[in-house]
């Protein structure tokens, strides 16, 4: 399954979306959080600045998001993990409010309260958790429930390498394989789960191998390319929505930045960035697309800023976007 031109051109410009906005905030976190605090021998404050706590970024990762929200309906489910800007980005979830909710405003998705790891948009039904291996469990409750009002409707649950690890994996596969759920399992293998390589963490070598045990087709994309991702996504979405049931994709992808922002790095080698950098599925589809005759230098322009329009309105809409008021801790609890 190839895409089309239509849809190759939506995944370039929502990669350069997805990376516009992953590197801006990058700059944007580091906002009192780095020099003169540290060159006054103050220690880092997570807390400061105008996005407080972690922040775990996807530069590098667009062509997992985007080959697969390619085949994606809006009442599909899509559950993402603690890197979850690129999974929203792609399944349309509004720019605005998503980067207002990371910096805590009034006028973001949950009103603040959730920050960047707990992204929630029932509209586009799209949330995602700071928990690893927490996608799983939740995208097998919405293909059951497709399933039995006797919807199409597709899950997606996306997880990194080192969650196929966890017990809410084996759990989560074994269920959907049982009662042959739609649900799509989207696995990141960015090599490091933290800051463990996957070859010190699996008995396996790729995780696609572990979906006959719960009797799914395992995919293996070797590239971090999003056509060889929407090949595979496209076959897998199609199954699960025609009542097949599931499928397991692992696809070898690269993390540009450190697991958070902030990341020392000091477990893996100071050029290996560099490296995956000069590897940048981006350019690569706009080459691809210019051999094709679908992309030519106004195309690529007009594509670019537009991308760049999108991001620069979303982060002056966080920044201007009021706090909410300190009675709001108090609303939306359950106790």
């Amino acid at each position: 399954m190839q895409p089309t031109a239509e849809q190759s051109l939506w995944m370039y410009e929502t990669m350069l979306v997805i990376r516009e906005f992953e590197e801006t905030m990058a700059t944007v976190y580091l906002e009192g959080k780095l020099p003169p605090r540290i060159q006054a021998g103050l220690a880092f404050d997570i807390g400061a600045g105008p996005v407080p706590g972690e922040m775990h970024l996807a530069a590098g990762q667009e062509p997992v998001a985007v080959g697969v929200c390619a085949h994606l309906r809006d009442e599909d489910t899509v559950v993402g993990t603690h890197r979850p800007h690129h999974f929203a980005i792609a399944k349309g979830v509004p720019l605005n409010e998503m980067t207002a909710e990371m910096f805590g405003k009034a006028d973001g998705l949950s009103r603040g309260k959730g920050g960047h790891m707990h992204l929630f948009d029932p509209a586009r039904k799209f949330s995602c958790s700071g928990i690893e291996g927490a996608s799983l469990p939740p995208a097998v409750g919405a293909a059951l429930a497709a399933k039995k009002l006797g919807k199409d409707w597709v899950a997606v649950a996306f997880f990194g390498e080192g969650a196929a690890n966890q017990g809410t994996f084996h759990e989560a596969l074994n269920m959907a394989g049982l009662w042959k759920l739609p649900v799509v399992f989207v696995c990141e293998d960015n090599k490091y789960a933290i800051s463990v390589r996957k070859s010190d963490s699996t008995a396996v070598a790729s995780n696609a191998s572990r979906a006959a045990a719960y009797g799914m087709p395992g995919v293996d994309v070797p590239h971090n390319d999003p056509v060889e991702v929407f090949a595979a996504a496209g076959e897998a979405v199609e199954r699960a929505r025609s009542g097949g049931g599931p499928t397991l994709i692992e696809v070898q992808t690269d993390r540009y930045l450190g697991h958070f922002q902030g990341d020392g790095e000091v477990y893996r080698p100071k050029s290996e960035a560099a490296e995956l950098r000069g590897k940048d599925p981006i350019p690569k589809l706009a080459a691809q697309l210019r051999e094709q005759g679908a992309l030519d230098d106004a195309a690529d322009e007009q594509a670019r800023a537009r991308a760049h329009v999108r991001v620069t309105e979303a982060y002056e809409f966080a920044r201007s976007s009021p706090y909410p008021d300190a009675e709001e801790a108090l609303l939306s609890v359950f106790v």
